[in-house]
């Protein structure tokens, strides 16, 4: 378990902001921080890493303390369990793939498992080649792989699809997803793409303003239950339940999920990650002004 309390006073575009979270993760847990940028989402990972150290606060992961203030202790970043994925990569540039992953190894005699790790996100034939002359997706499985050589107690991911096209983003997301669940991981990463945030994480916590401001499962924290109207919305399916004899389609349009009910008849052939268009046959809206000021939202008008 990750047990998180941290306080750090950050120098943003946007002024002065102070990071102020407190948090646990549970052990094998995928989380997701949530937030526009500069709300000190990379600095959070950045402290967990050991790169930035906070103003005050204290880091425990599986009982192990990394950093208190108080106690003045500072673990320093090769000895905490981190892999840690840059949103730019960061690969060595002089060093083949397989050398990028093998300076990584704790242990540099354990040369079967860079193999194994080439083969597990399929670059094994792309082992001698330089970063320079990979795809921005390649470069990415490399990081991961990299990431994961340290055999880290955690995984750290920022933004690490954000410069990608979107059929590589959702390739390399259910990769992402899939060596998760396979290697038990517990993993935080920071991310404002909702549909990324939907489709990976079990929980999310909404940073606003350096503060924690709601968390919980996905589909609770970002539902939308009130659009219906006579209108045509285009959107992308991010997750299907079936409950009795209906469905419960989670669907992201623009950047919003919302849920819908579906019959049998009206599910065949749809699956996750197809787009779909959704018809309302009724309008009856509710209509609020959206305040500048967050948090705070006008009365319905009548």
């Amino acid at each position: 378990m990750l047990e998180l309390s941290l306080r750090k006073h950050l120098h943003t575009a946007e002024g002065n902001v102070t990071l102020n979270l407190e948090f646990e993760v549970e052990t094998g847990q995928f989380l997701t921080l949530f937030g526009r940028s500069g709300v000190g989402k990379t600095t959070c990972l950045r402290c967990i890493a050991g790169l930035t150290e906070p103003d005050h606060g204290r880091i425990v992961v599986g009982g192990e303390v990394w950093f208190d203030r108080n106690r003045r202790i500072n673990v320093p970043p090769q000895k905490r369990g981190v892999g840690f994925v840059f949103q730019d990569y960061a690969l060595f540039p002089n060093l083949s793939v397989r050398e990028n992953l093998h300076i990584a190894l704790a242990d540099p005699k354990d040369e079967h498992y860079v193999d194994e790790l080439l083969n597990l996100m399929g670059i094994k034939e792309l082992e001698r080649r330089l970063p320079a002359t990979l795809s921005g997706g390649q470069q990415q499985r490399v990081a991961l792989a990299r990431a994961l050589a340290r055999r880290p107690r955690l995984l750290l991911l920022d933004e690490p699809l954000s410069a990608l096209d979107g059929e590589t983003r959702l390739r390399l997301q259910n990769e992402i997803l899939g060596i998760h669940r396979h290697l038990h991981m517990t993993t935080l990463m920071v991310s404002h793409d909702l549909g990324e945030v939907y489709r990976l994480s079990n929980q999310v916590i909404v940073i606003e303003g350096g503060q924690a401001v709601v968390r919980g499962r996905p589909a609770e924290v970002f539902s939308n239950r009130r659009i219906s109207g006579k209108f045509q919305f285009t959107g992308e399916v991010l997750a299907i339940d079936r409950n009795d004899v209906v469905f419960t389609l989670s669907i992201l349009i623009g950047n919003r999920v919302v849920q819908v009910i579906a019959t049998a008849q009206e599910m065949q052939d749809i699956q996750v990650g197809d787009t779909v268009m959704l018809v309302s046959k009724a309008f009856n809206p509710i209509v609020m002004k959206v305040d500048r000021n967050p948090g705070r939202t006008s009365r319905p008008s009548s």
